[in-house]
């Protein structure tokens, strides 16, 4: 649509000079104001959760343009799976967009496919997004640096705590990251097994920093509803 309609909001198709219209660009599914810097979850404070302060992740800080809630769910989905392939820049400009008080990475590193899923797919959706912010930060791109070793099932198809043991020593690197912040850069976040699998191999590469960077932080319903009830509990508190 946006090919056909230039000038108008990829959602909406009101007009507009951008992708999306001020309204749409508004309406987009946040995340948690107050979350924990790891991992994203909800929290009070924004402090660190009790599940990182317990399993801390081998990432320094983690980045997400969005919550993975429509409509920006649906425009992943047709990027990955109906190969509209110019949803990446759009994708990645929300991302850029969120990266401006964090310290810049030396390199960017894309989740890479494992070869029969890239087969399959014929493109790797987080390398497409990465090539967009590579050059409009000028950060070098380096798509070949980690290879994903085993066809590890999705994760999409597993519980939350199988998707730990399915990313199992999945991927390999031989790059030197001696003394570099590594960026990591995937669509969607999940449980993050994947990426804390991906940031060991890094680590041990030498790399002094690791970021994770990803269009989409996937919530739990369940941690939106204790975050709502704990709100709830404080609003109602017979403060003095």
């Amino acid at each position: 649509m946006q090919i056909l309609f230039p000038a108008n909001c990829l959602l909406c198709l009101a007009a507009c000079e951008s992708d999306l219209c001020h309204a749409c660009y508004n309406n987009l599914p946040q995340l948690p104001s107050e979350h924990c810097p790891l991992c994203l979850l909800p929290t009070k404070d924004s402090r660190v959760c009790g599940n990182c302060l317990k399993n801390h992740p081998v990432w320094t800080r983690t980045i997400a343009a969005l919550q993975y809630a429509f409509p920006v769910d649906a425009m992943i989905r047709s990027l990955k799976y109906q190969e509209n392939l110019t949803l990446a820049p759009i994708l990645a400009n929300l991302l850029i967009a969120k990266t401006n008080n964090c310290p810049p990475p030396d390199v960017i590193i894309p989740v890479p496919l494992h070869p029969i899923r890239l087969q399959e797919r014929g493109f790797n959706q987080a390398l497409e997004i990465s090539r967009h912010i590579s050059r409009q930060m000028n950060i070098p791109l380096l798509p070949h640096a980690c290879v994903r070793t085993r066809d590890t099932l999705s994760q999409t198809e597993l519980s939350w705590k199988k998707r730990q043991t399915n990313m199992r020593n999945a991927f390999e690197c031989t790059t030197n990251f001696a003394h570099k912040h590594v960026a990591l850069l995937d669509d969607v976040m999940t449980s993050g097994a994947t990426l804390n699998e991906l940031a060991k191999v890094v680590r041990k590469q030498g790399a002094i920093e690791v970021s994770v960077w990803v269009i989409t932080r996937a919530i739990p319903s369940t941690a939106l509803i204790k975050t709502t009830e704990h709100q709830t509990i404080l609003q109602n508190m017979p403060y003095a």
